[in-house]
């Protein structure tokens, strides 16, 4: 019931609370470079990822699920994600496996059959769990892939958080490994601090099929768990990498391909990680509230930042994201 509580009262802070990063996520020091413009109906967005195809590269990121009520989130996001082509994540899947009676807040391949679709679990679990145990989660909702979340910072100020202990990351790589053997996607991802180049080279050696930076400048997850009541979360309310800076980083130290997330609003955003080297952009505070109303409403929300990355390539005159490598500028 503990785990049932927080996922209800986290989805309730980021409702009544401001709960976005006191940094940007960097990219307004990014200037996308013109070209000669065409029509934006001329423009192809989609892209492969993981082996499915996407009409645009974004994926709502994780959210939620885990307490009576969020399976209709995830299944209003799920719907609309299949219905516009793009991807999905389910929040961590932890309670689920801890109570087989709340998997069905995480399952939606019925209305979403074809969608690129990410479980979620946490790095306490990855290191704590055996191999077996981790792969039911995939299982658990027909997922392409695990999103294993890396968030020390955000379990050392939640209450009940697992602290991280010596050794932990150790752990989670050689799991990552051994997940990888049994042939389970495995996406590795942030919170909202960033992945720094050094744990990107990491991950990259123990064989991930995506990074996600996840870097600071969207939802802060130490300012949720500051109106939860924690007492340490204040101090580090500035801390993270901003979200730019975390992919210039990671796209300089890695081949692997990478998420660019924390902050993503607006397509002019998805254009800019897309030249810096990101395959796919992630968001997902921007849909919770259309998740509350309709599975439409939520697709209304995804069209707006499709059609901006449309506008905003034909500006640069790409016709194909490919075009769009590094036409950018540090300003």
């Amino acid at each position: 019931m503990q785990i049932e509580q927080r996922k209800l009262e986290h989805i309730m802070i980021c409702l009544q609370h401001p709960v976005q990063h006191e940094k940007s996520n960097g990219f307004e020091r990014i200037a996308l470079s013109p070209g000669n413009a065409i029509h934006p109906d001329d423009v192809d967005t989609s892209t492969r990822f993981l082996g499915k195809k996407l009409l645009t590269p974004l994926i709502i990121e994780a959210m939620t699920g885990g307490a009576p009520g969020t399976e209709k989130i995830n299944r209003n996001l799920a719907a609309a994600a299949e219905r516009t082509g793009i991807g999905m994540g389910v929040g961590s899947q932890r309670a689920a496996m801890e109570n087989p009676a709340l998997t069905h807040t995480f399952q939606v391949r019925d209305v979403a059959p074809k969608m690129l679709l990410l479980g979620n679990l946490g790095m306490a679990q990855i290191a704590s769990y055996t191999t077996p145990k981790i792969a039911e989660a995939v299982k658990m909702i027909d997922a392409d892939a695990l999103a294993v979340h890396i968030n020390p910072m955000h379990e050392a100020v939640q209450p009940e958080g697992d602290k991280t202990p010596p050794g932990m990351m150790d752990r989670v790589l050689s799991r990552i490994k051994e997940l990888k053997k049994t042939g389970v996607k495995v996406v590795a991802k942030e919170v909202g601090f960033g992945i720094p180049a050094d744990l990107a080279l990491k991950l990259e050696k123990a064989g991930v099929d995506a990074i996600d930076v996840a870097g600071a400048g969207g939802t802060s997850w130490v300012r949720i768990e500051h109106y939860r009541g924690s007492k340490e979360a204040k101090r580090f309310f500035g801390e993270g990498i901003p979200t730019a800076e975390a992919l210039r980083q990671c796209r300089a130290a890695v081949r692997t391909e990478l998420i660019s997330s924390g902050g993503i609003r607006t397509g002019e955003e998805i254009a800019k990680s897309i030249a810096m080297g990101a395959s796919l952009a992630g968001a997902a505070l921007p849909f919770l509230k259309p998740a509350l109303e309709s599975s439409k409403a939520v697709e209304t929300a995804i069209e707006k930042m499709a059609a901006e990355l449309r506008e905003t390539m034909a500006y640069m005159g790409a016709k194909k994201l490919a075009d769009l490598s590094g036409r950018y500028q540090l300003l």
